[in-house]
C-alpha cells in the first residue's frame, strides 16, 4: 500500500513538473533560443517573399523581428496556410501567429491577442465590364476570396446571394479574377490595393469599390493563458509606437510611396479591446 501511495505521489508529482515545465511559454522560448512565428509569407505587404532575396519579409515581419529581439532571441518565421493558422498556434507548432489575423469575439474563445496592428477594412475589386459599381448588385454572381479568413463569411454575410468561391492564397483568388473565373474578388483593402497596382495598365480593366465590407482589427495571435508571452508582446509594440517606430514601419510598407498608397496611419498599436 505503501509503495502504490508513493507511486502516484511520484506520479502527480511528475505530472505537475511537467505542467510547470509549459506553464510559461516565454519561457520555453527563452530556453529554446528561437521565437517561432507563422505567417503567411503570401500577403504582399504584410509578409511576403522578397523575389531578390528569397527572404519573408513585410510589415508584420518587422513587427516580430522587434518583439524577437526585446526577448532576446532568434526569429524563425513558418509559413503556415490561412485555415491553419490557430490550431497551429493551438498544438504548439508555433509561438506566435503574424499572418493578417483577425481579431473578433469567436475567435477570443480560441487564442489571445496582442495590441491591435492594423486596422483595415475588406473590399471587392470587379471587372468593370460587369457593370457593377456597389456591393449589393454582387448578388447572384461568383465572387472570388481566401479560404479560412474572415473574407468568405464577411461576403457571404454582405451579400448572401453571392456564389462565393475560395482559394488557398488571395494570388490564386485574384489570379481567377483576371483568368475570368468569376466577377468580384475579396480581400483585406491593403492587400487587395497591392494587387491592383500590380495590374499596371490593366487597371483600367477594374474597378475597386468604395463600400467596404466590414472593418478588421488585425493582431498578433498568442496561445491562450500565456502571459507572460502576451505582456512581452504587447510592450514591444507600444514602445515600438512611443519611439516613432511604429509609425515608420507604417510609412516603408504601406504608406504613400508604395503600392498601397495609404496617406495616413488612422490608428495606433494602443489597445487589444475591439467593439
Amino acid at each position: 500500500m505503501r509503495h502504490t501511495l508513493l507511486t502516484a505521489a511520484l506520479a502527480a508529482s511528475t505530472l505537475l513538473t511537467g505542467i510547470a515545465a509549459h506553464a510559461d511559454q516565454l519561457a520555453d522560448i527563452k530556453k529554446k533560443g528561437e521565437l517561432v512565428v507563422g505567417v503567411l509569407g503570401t500577403d504582399e505587404p504584410a509578409t511576403f517573399i522578397d523575389p531578390k532575396t528569397r527572404q519573408i519579409v513585410g510589415y508584420e515581419v518587422d513587427l516580430v523581428n522587434a518583439i524577437a529581439k526585446k526577448i532576446g532571441v532568434k526569429p524563425v518565421l513558418k509559413q503556415i496556410a490561412v485555415a491553419a493558422r490557430i490550431p497551429e498556434l493551438q498544438q504548439g507548432h508555433v509561438d506566435l501567429v503574424a499572418a493578417g489575423l483577425t481579431h473578433n469575439k469567436e475567435r477570443e474563445a480560441q487564442i489571445d491577442f496582442s495590441l491591435t496592428t492594423f486596422v483595415t477594412g475588406q473590399k471587392a475589386i470587379v471587372k468593370k465590364d460587369s457593370g457593377i459599381t456597389d456591393v449589393p448588385q454582387l448578388a447572384g454572381k461568383k465572387v472570388l476570396t481566401i479560404r479560412g479568413g474572415t473574407q468568405e463569411p464577411n461576403i457571404r454575410k454582405a451579400v448572401p446571394t453571392a456564389e462565393v468561391v475560395t482559394f488557398d492564397t488571395s494570388q490564386q483568388a485574384f489570379q481567377a479574377l483576371q483568368q475570368g473565373k468569376g466577377v468580384g474578388y475579396v480581400d483585406d483593402e491593403a492587400a487587395l490595393l497591392r494587387s491592383y497596382a500590380k495590374l499596371g495598365p490593366q487597371k483600367a480593366q477594374y474597378v475597386v469599390l468604395k463600400q467596404n465590407l466590414s472593418t478588421e482589427a488585425l493582431a498578433i495571435g498568442i496561445k491562450k493563458g500565456e502571459s507572460g508571452l502576451k505582456a512581452v508582446v504587447d510592450d514591444t509594440l507600444r514602445e515600438l509606437e512611443k519611439s516613432g517606430e511604429a509609425q515608420k514601419i507604417f510609412v516603408k510598407w504601406y504608406g504613400p510611396n508604395t503600392a498601397s498608397g495609404f496617406q495616413t496611419r488612422d490608428f495606433k498599436l494602443e489597445s487589444d479591446k475591439i467593439d
